[in-house]
């Protein structure tokens, strides 16, 4: 069989993993003017405050800039349900009925997604909603050279309005923005593409533009001097208790540093890879057990997106929510959020050193190295 040839130099292993570096948000609170939930009756649960609405008790935050409420829970579509290789529409449709139904309003997906079909269908299963409903979110996705020509850019970025059958984006970013200054300047600057997007967005056709980071920090850092003229309205690192704890020492993934920087900025965050490419929801049988005996009805990967939430400039934090199991579980992990309190952010922290001393390869599943042109399950050996 002959395989799809793909560029994939600059994505290989962006999002290899550092692993994060203090114990700073040990008493971290959310702030109650930028998280809530929908109004109603109000009761109380493990002492914080909470609705009685059974649709939607769904923790929201206040984007910065246009005082939107996005919800704090938001949907990953890189890992959508499939059948015989191919987007099964028709569970895509319930996830994001049920979805919906219970608050989820910010919808991500990307032009490369399940090879160039995400898009079309979060299209299909959003666009028979409301378009005041939902936020969706997509992205820039030039990563073949073939690509960096303004034309191609342009008609790279056209498609995705079609695809999405919509005729604003919400949320648009430049995507990986990851490799050398030379890539960042021939993708979005040399080509005039970031000067085009500062206009769509003036014009309305994008509501907020940022960018999402993977890999060399130097790039983060150039993109945040950019500040004063492109007013970044938000952007997505990846950032869970692992990344921030050990980042800095592995030389990966800082995520302390990324999200310590965009706070002082006032930049808010949208978070990727809370569960670290799902690593955190199957943690060794030793570490489980510590989360297991401190919240016994809990999920072993709602202890992350906990983690992930009680940080108050997060936006929201992403979740490829695959099967509607999963989808239900998230959701009744943020209906309400029950923020991370001192001692568990003390284990939290227990369980990062723990885990850190496994030699695992840092690979967060995200395929974009796939299909191998030799047949090669490259995710599913490295988590073997």
């Amino acid at each position: 069989m002959k395989m799809e040839n793909k560029d994939v130099s600059r994505r290989d292993f962006l999002r290899c993993m550092g692993f994060g570096a203090s114990a700073a948000m040990a008493s971290m609170v959310l702030d109650p003017l930028e998280s809530f939930a929908e109004p109603g009756r109000r009761k109380k649960k493990n002492g914080g405050e909470a609705v009685t609405n059974e649709q939607n008790l769904m923790t929201y935050r206040v984007q910065h800039g246009s005082g939107e409420r996005v919800s704090l829970l938001g949907y990953g579509m890189m890992r959508l349900p499939s059948r015989d290789r191919q987007i099964d529409q028709e569970l895509v449709n319930q996830e994001v009925d049920y979805a919906l139904a219970h608050g989820v309003n910010y919808f991500d997906t990307a032009p490369v997604y399940h090879g160039g079909q995400s898009e079309v269908a979060v299209g299909i299963a959003l666009s028979r909603h409301p378009r005041e409903s939902y936020k969706v979110a997509t992205k820039m996705s030039n990563f073949d050279k073939r690509d960096w020509s303004v034309e191609r850019s342009k008609k790279m970025y056209e498609e995705s309005f079609q695809k999405l059958k919509v005729d604003y984006i919400d949320y648009y970013l430049l995507h990986s923005v990851a490799g050398s200054m030379d890539e960042f300047e021939n993708r979005f600057i040399k080509n005039g593409m970031l000067d085009f997007l500062l206009e769509e967005r003036k014009a309305g056709r994008i509501r907020h533009l940022g960018f999402s980071h993977h890999g060399d920090v130097r790039v983060f850092d150039h993109l945040l001097a950019m500040n004063d003229k492109v007013k970044w309205d938000f952007v997505q690192i990846q950032m869970n208790y692992l990344d921030w704890r050990h980042g800095k020492t592995s030389g990966n993934t800082d995520a302390e540093y990324l999200y310590d920087k965009l706070d002082k900025m006032g930049i808010q965050c949208v978070v990727m890879e809370p569960l670290r490419g799902g690593r955190l929801a199957n943690l060794p049988d030793e570490s489980a057990k510590l989360l297991r005996e401190r919240r016994p009805d809990d999920s072993i990967a709602s202890w992350a997106f906990r983690w992930v939430g009680s940080h108050p400039n997060v936006l929201t934090a992403l979740s490829g929510m695959t099967t509607m199991e999963v989808l239900e579980e998230n959701v009744h992990t943020f209906s309400p959020l029950d923020t991370c309190t001192a001692e568990e952010n003390g284990l939290l922290e227990r369980v990062a050193d723990s885990v850190a001393g496994f030699p695992t390869v840092p690979c967060t599943a995200c395929a974009y190295c796939m299909p191998c042109p030799f047949g090669v399950d490259i995710p599913g050996n490295f988590a073997y």
